[in-house]
């Protein structure tokens, strides 16, 4: 199960992810980042709550980075020891934002 949180202040998302990021969650995820990105220039990715995220959910975080690229910045923050190492297994850590 994964909830998103998300919160807009102004051209600026946060998205609080809580949870597992997997094959059955990652389209949830997509929909909402798709319907939520129009107009926003910085999106803010907390995973300080997720506990596992699949190569779906990579996909996911790829497909956003791509439409940030065009219009702003994403940044992706409070990552755990276990994402960290998924990121930096998968190449994602020279990728992505992570602060």
């Amino acid at each position: 199960m994964l909830n998103i949180n998300k919160k807009v202040n102004a051209s600026e998302l946060t998205v609080a992810l809580t949870g597992r990021l997997d094959t059955t969650t990652a389209p949830d995820l997509e929909k909402e980042l798709k319907s939520s990105l129009d107009g926003i220039k910085a999106l803010i990715i907390n995973m300080e709550g997720l506990e596992y995220i699949s190569s779906a959910g990579l996909r996911v975080l790829l497909s956003a980075q791509k439409i940030m690229n065009r219009q702003g910045e994403m940044k992706v923050v409070c990552v755990n020891d276990t994402i960290m190492e998924i990121f930096e297994v998968t190449g994602f850590s020279d990728i992505l934002t992570i602060e």
